[in-house]
């Protein structure tokens, strides 16, 4: 007879798993075909970039893209950035937390099994057919196991996985901001260093001229007037360098927290100027839209809309039977002196518990309607990902080209100034014009010059932002698709 009823609970299982399988491979199907929604959203916004001597953009040069700008202390700042920063840590902290989840869902696929036992002595009353006092003990081994039919324990764990990506994805994002903030940070410092050191130059220059003008009008060559305008045009240069320092002392704090450490610890290792980091090559020629899926956020919005697509899933199976195993096998004894004999062991195999919600108000199916709309507003997030990167990577584009033509202005407009000035200062000494044709002129080069300076970092910073606008600044995907950088660091710790 026990053998029936096990070879019938046999048989529902295996028609139970004959009607699922079709449903999980549909839904594998459905899953597989989500990965690749970015790469035909970025199709659709193809990136170029033209450049006389470019190259095309490689996965290499986007994983050290600051290697490129050429500038000795840069990559140092970013290493120490990057192993120090407090953001970094608490990434990093969301990716073990997720791992750890991810390892109660798989657990959940498994059967528990626990140790118990116990010992017991009891009398039943004599005026109820009592027999005197009795013992009893055991010791065992109690196993329970849910039979995943319908796939809801396997969704929550694919659940979980694509989270973990998110969360992986999501350090690697933080590296990439890193990176970036660091990096436009320093061309800031080093524009703002050489802003300070023109306007200082223009200084020495302007002292001397008004040197010059002070004895000329004790010789009776110039009247009060060209020393009060030299004057005024001295301290107006004057004035613009408290400024520009006090800029410079707050981009040297902000590098001091990015790296994590004191505001102020950056001082002397940036004392010594140096120029501005400019790439050693050209621009790159052509981005492929693929490039953008370097983008650890559009990585991350993809794994999370997968992982909302498993709880969608997870949730119809909630509507599904439930199947569950249980067993134990031990010793039990009514003496504790033979409790570990031969002929106190024992097992058991069951009950098979069977459940099927029928009625709850139409709570679970309610259920799977949220959990579709949480999968349409993920999948609305990451498509406005994916227009964000292409918009970024075209704003970056379009500031370093048209801070390359204001380059190439401000020069010819600098050499014109300067000669300017010159001729300038030789009419006023020689009596055929009066200061403030001088003084336009300092004006016009010193304002030329600093815009140079400027424009400097400018271009250097689109070029930044074009780098982090492609997902630079952490190791490319293997060939199977893996992320590869964090990955010996989520498995191991930093």
């Amino acid at each position: 007879m026990n053998g029936k009823k096990f070879a019938l609970a046999a048989l529902a299982t295996a028609a139970l798993t004959a009607l699922v399988c079709p449903q999980g491979r549909a839904a594998r199907r459905t899953e597989k075909a989500n990965e690749g929604d970015w790469l035909r959203l970025a199709e659709r916004y193809p990136l170029t970039a033209s450049s006389a001597n470019g190259e095309r953009l490689s996965a290499s040069v986007l994983a050290r893209w600051w290697d490129a700008l050429d500038d000795e202390l840069l990559p140092e700042l970013i290493v120490r950035a990057l192993k120090h920063n407090k953001d970094m840590d608490a990434a990093l902290a969301r990716v073990y937390e997720a791992r750890a989840a991810l390892g109660i869902a798989e657990a959940s696929l498994s059967p528990t099994v626990s140790l118990g036992g116990k010992t017991h002595r009891s009398r039943i009353s004599d005026n109820t057919g009592g027999t005197g006092e009795r013992s009893g003990h055991r010791l065992g081994f109690d196993a329970s196991w849910e039979i995943d039919l319908f796939g809801r324990l396997r969704r929550g764990a694919s659940a979980r996985r694509a989270d973990l990506e998110a969360e992986v994805a999501g350090l690697q994002n933080v590296w990439v901001s890193i990176a970036a903030e660091v990096a436009l940070n320093y061309a800031d410092y080093r524009s703002l260093q050489a802003r300070i050191d023109i306007m200082e130059r223009n200084v020495l220059r302007q002292e001397d001229m008004l040197r010059l003008v002070a004895s000329r009008r004790a010789a009776g060559l110039s009247d009060g007037l060209a020393e009060q305008q030299a004057r005024y045009g001295l301290e107006s240069t004057r004035a613009g360098i408290p400024p520009l320092r006090s800029a410079l002392e707050a981009k040297s704090n902000a590098l001091s927290i990015l790296i994590g450490e004191i505001p102020g610890s950056l001082n002397d290792a940036l004392a010594s100027p140096a120029p501005v980091p400019r790439p050693k090559a050209a621009l790159v020629t052509g981005i492929p839209a693929e490039t953008l899926r370097q983008r650890p956020d559009i990585r991350m919005a993809e794994r999370r809309l997968a992982a909302q697509a498993a709880r969608k899933k997870k949730a119809a199976a909630e509507l599904a039977p439930q199947l569950r195993l249980s067993g134990s096998v031990g010793f039990e004894s009514l003496n504790s002196g033979n409790l570990f004999s031969p002929g106190s062991q024992g097992f058991s195999i069951g009950p098979l518990i069977f459940s099927w919600p029928l009625f709850n108000a139409g709570a679970l199916r309610r259920n799977v309607r949220a959990q579709g709309a949480r999968e349409k507003a993920l999948l609305a997030a990451y498509e406005k990902t994916v227009l964000k990167a292409a918009a970024e990577v075209r704003d970056a584009l379009a500031a370093y080209g048209q801070e390359n033509l204001r380059r190439q202005s401000l020069e010819a407009g600098r050499s014109a100034a300067r000669r300017a000035l010159e001729l300038a200062e030789d009419r006023y000494l020689h009596g055929l014009s009066d200061f403030s044709d001088v003084l336009g002129a300092q004006g016009a080069l010193l304002s030329l010059e600093d815009g140079l300076a400027a424009n400097a970092g400018n271009m250097t910073g689109a070029l930044i932002r074009l780098y982090k606008a492609l997902g630079g600044g952490w190791a490319p995907l293997s060939p199977e698709g893996r992320l590869q950088p964090i990955s010996d660091a989520v498995k191991h710790g930093r």
